[in-house]
């Protein structure tokens, strides 16, 4: 008699895998990987401002620390450079916004000197970021 070669019931893990790999992808182009604020800066408060509950596309962060250093997305910058780096993007894009957000321990002239630099680029509409007070009772 012959003997019948069985084989073991299986099953095709190739869609499985396409379907892990299709979602790590996923996963890792929609993670924001690190913050674009710094941590360490303290903002002022701002207890009668706007709240803003989103920063548009087109608006520019830029941070202040408390030792005057300009940074955007945690890259610091020369005043030279972020001079520059204004001209060009006005140059290329027009008037944009920029939100500044400085440490409350900086020194005026330093949030001033970005504003200046903004303003002999052409951009004219700036804010500066504060921490609203809560408003919600403890309990």
């Amino acid at each position: 008699m012959a003997r019948k070669h069985s084989e073991g019931c299986g099953l095709d893990m190739t869609p499985m895998i396409d379907v892990v790999f299709q979602l790590m992808i996923f996963f890792i182009v929609t993670i924001k990987m690190e913050s674009d604020v710094n941590p360490e800066i303290r903002l002022p408060d701002a207890k009668h401002g706007p709240i803003i509950e989103e920063i548009p596309p087109q608006m520019l962060v830029v941070e202040v620390d408390q030792h005057g250093i300009i940074s955007m997305r945690n890259a610091r910058m020369t005043p030279d450079h972020f001079r520059n780096l204004m001209v060009r993007r006005y140059n290329q894009i027009g008037p944009f916004p920029v939100l500044i957000r400085a440490d409350r321990r900086a020194k005026h002239w330093m949030v001033k000197r970005v504003m200046d630099m903004c303003t002999e680029a052409g951009i004219w509409k700036i804010q500066f970021a504060g921490i609203q007070e809560d408003k919600t009772p403890d309990n």
